[in-house]
């Protein structure tokens, strides 16, 4: 089946690259998955590989008028430059756009992965112009900010890097140097240190199913979990007053037990204060919908589908987005 004016989206992972053939409203048109290379040359060679075969799907690669890359490393957005993605051996900075460019010959933009989720994820759930902050809840733990509608990353990109604020003096040390971080007590990694018990799945999905079954050891841990996750919801809404804090990322695939367990965390901290009862965070809580590639999404949203212009990233619908005026992306 033919397509015009598709743009592709690349979801980067340490197994798998997920790309997503993306309309410029937003909808996933066609998606398709590959194992992914390490290396630098192999995560070049994987992501080319993936936009050709995606195009292959939709008509020809002509009909992808750009790619956007959600990348898990440090990202210079500006210059498409990556670093510092260990699980994908890629130490050094690596000019990814440039090198995808040259293999393509369309635009390329490159995101931070959260980043990019949190754009796909307000798209997803048409949020429109409201303030979003996706929570990604894996491995570590960090937060992608989408406000009125266009995607915020700060001064030196660092805006939404609350898995490093410290909650706890005597907590354990975190790989960024300091003691006692977000990271190290609401994260995929912090479960798995609390609740070793899990076999073959994953640790969170177990701990939840215990604590659902009433294991008692099982409901203490996962509610001391909920209520480090509900410290950072309650971060971001008395920081940036997002409307909505989405939950995502491996830990938040438990689904609604664990949108349950936060709300009811935010509850109990409400219970005590008449300031936090009338911001109502509890209501401000959602789960990434499941099975929609929202990194790809995201990605995809990064690049301008008109013939001129910088590195977008605003939800669809938006007053700055353009993408109606439709024409051959340069590159």
């Amino acid at each position: 089946m033919s397509h015009a004016y598709l743009r592709a989206g690349l979801d980067i992972g340490g197994s798998k690259i997920l790309a997503a053939a993306v309309d410029q409203r937003g909808r996933v048109v066609e998606t398709l998955r590959r194992a992914t290379r390490t290396g630098p040359e192999g995560v070049v060679d994987t992501a080319t590989e993936a936009v050709e075969a995606l195009g292959e799907l939709v008509g020809g690669r002509r009909a992808l008028t750009g790619v956007g890359v959600g990348f898990p490393g440090l990202v210079d957005a500006d210059r498409g430059d990556v670093m510092h993605a260990v699980n994908l051996d890629v130490t050094s900075r690596v000019p990814l756009a440039d090198l995808l460019r040259e293999r393509l010959g369309v635009r390329v933009a490159v995101e931070n992965d959260v980043n990019a989720a949190a754009l796909g994820t307000a798209t997803a759930l048409g949020l429109g112009r409201a303030g979003v902050g996706y929570l990604s809840i894996g491995t570590g733990l960090g937060a992608g900010l989408v406000i009125d509608g266009r995607l915020h990353r700060g001064s030196r990109a660092a805006a939404g890097e609350i898995g490093h604020i410290p909650v706890d003096p005597a907590g354990p040390l975190c790989n960024c140097g300091q003691r006692g971080c977000l990271e190290m007590l609401a994260s995929g990694t912090a479960i798995a240190s609390r609740w070793p018990h899990a076999e073959g799945g994953g640790p969170a999905a177990h701990l939840f199913a215990a604590a659902a079954a009433g294991d008692p050891a099982a409901v203490a841990v996962r509610d001391e979990v909920a209520g480090h996750i509900a410290e950072a919801v309650r971060l971001l809404v008395l920081t940036v007053d997002v409307d909505a804090v989405v939950l995502g990322g491996g830990v938040a695939e438990v689904g609604e037990p664990l949108v349950d367990a936060v709300r009811d965390a935010l509850r109990r901290q409400a219970a005590v204060s008449a300031f936090l009862r009338d911001l109502d965070l509890a209501g401000r809580v959602r789960i990434t919908p499941a099975g929609i590639p929202v990194a790809a999404i995201g990605a995809a949203l990064l690049v301008p589908a008109w013939t001129a212009g910088s590195v977008d990233g605003v939800v669809p619908g938006h007053p700055d987005d353009r993408s109606g005026e439709l024409g051959r992306v340069a590159p």
